[in-house]
């Protein structure tokens, strides 16, 4: 065995230029494995934490039927004891009282139809980021119950500056009647997502709760956990545990099933990237062992005159294929690592495109993981070797005479 290893090594750096061209390509394709790989995780990651922090929140409580109906009459039951037990749940980070409701938005000027969000913004700038998106006025920071906070976009389309007064018309519960009051824009927030920004408004909780003819009722509450992982966890007790009494507790995958399905389309796409790239890794390979083959017709004849076995000239074709193989893990690994580390530094700008109609919020950083370091290379060593084969035995079936005759030519 030792031999043989000591022979392929040797014979791998015969032709130098050949062997380190060979090499880098196949390294090449080896990092930018790695560093997609890297990638898909870490936008996944940043997709994740836009949609959960921004406002959705990583799990939410409701009636049931209330996320197909949005019934204005659909109020969570057993409020008291679900907030009680809440505020035991070693896993609960904090949570938001909302409620949520159509309504019309009108100005002087125009009119436009939003989703009216009724919060507490002492516990909501723990759930989301609205009070971080302020970019006029300010969030709730008087004791003013008509103050409201609203998109840019829709102050544009109401034509609004701070300070300006407008009227919102909700439609109450069980009755139906339509109930009216007059607010002023206390502050102007900017996520540069189309839906947010012109399609919600925020006000005090008691107010809306007044306005909606459900004192002390809340439509939602939004969850946060220690750790975000749980929130992915379908099978997680939590989730049992508060829905029931008519309730349901979900996490956002629950809420938001395409992005799951879009994540696993991603990983797929590395998964068919790899396929790509080995493909191209076996040609390299291939055409490597043949040229080194051919150099050497000569020696080979002579090996097997002298009585080298069939087997014997095959093993040394795949130990140099696994030479090359080492090589070419090597340096993809020093360059995948380089890459992906200068770029889980620096970050890539992705802020202000809006993607499964969620916005990035913050820089797009690669997500480094052991396994990417070992999966990927010993995939490729293994392939590279089995891609070793085919010349190996094309090299163990060859006559001496012949392999000679085309030696000297």
């Amino acid at each position: 065995m030792y031999i043989f290893l000591k022979l392929a090594w040797r014979n791998i750096f015969r032709n130098k230029r050949r062997t380190i061209i060979a090499g880098t390509a196949i390294g090449i394709g080896l990092a930018s494995l790695i560093f997609s790989d890297a990638l898909m995780i870490g936008m996944e990651e940043n997709i994740i934490e836009s949609a959960t922090s921004t406002f959705l929140g990583e799990g939410q409580i409701h009636r049931k039927g209330f996320r197909q109906t949005y019934e204005v009459e659909k109020t969570i039951n057993n409020l008291d004891d679900i907030i009680i037990d809440l505020g035991g749940e070693e896993i609960m980070a904090d949570f938001s009282l909302r409620t949520l409701s159509p309504a019309m938005i009108s100005s002087p000027a125009n009119v436009s139809s939003v989703e009216f969000v009724g919060i507490e913004p002492s516990r909501e700038k723990n759930l989301s980021k609205i009070d971080e998106a302020i970019t006029e006025g300010s969030y709730f920071s008087g004791d003013g119950e008509r103050d409201i906070v609203i998109g840019r976009k829709l102050a544009e389309i109401l034509e609004v500056e701070i300070g300006d007064r407008i009227v919102v018309t909700v439609s109450q519960a069980e009755t139906g009647d339509l109930s009216q009051e007059m607010f002023r824009v206390s502050g102007i927030y900017f996520f540069n997502s189309r839906e947010m920004d012109r399609g919600m408004a925020f006000a005090r909780l008691n107010k809306t709760q007044q306005m909606l003819g459900i004192e002390g009722g809340i439509h939602e509450i939004a969850l946060r956990f220690t750790d975000i992982s749980m929130s992915r966890n379908k099978l997680l007790p939590f989730w049992d545990r508060y829905s029931k009494n008519g309730n349901e507790a979900v996490g956002w995958n629950v809420i938001l099933p395409q992005m799951e399905s879009v994540f696993a389309l991603s990983r797929f796409s590395v998964y068919i990237m790899g396929l790509i790239l080995f493909g191209i890794v076996a040609l390299v390979i291939i055409n490597t062992l043949f040229m080194s083959l051919k150099e050497r017709m000569f020696e080979f004849g002579v090996l097997r005159a002298v009585g080298t076995r069939p087997f014997g000239m095959a093993k040394l074709i795949v130990f140099e294929a696994g030479a090359l193989a080492v090589i070419s893990i090597v340096l993809g690994i020093i360059l995948g690592l380089a890459v992906t580390y200068i770029f889980t530094l620096t970050g890539i700008d992705y802020r202000g495109i809006e993607y499964l109609g969620v916005t990035f919020q913050d820089l797009l950083y690669p997500e480094m993981r052991i396994s990417q370091f070992f999966i990927y290379p010993i995939s490729l060593f293994f392939l590279t070797c089995l891609v070793g084969v085919y010349p190996a035995l094309i090299a163990a079936r060859m006559s001496p005479v012949k392999a000679m005759r085309q030696g000297l030519l």
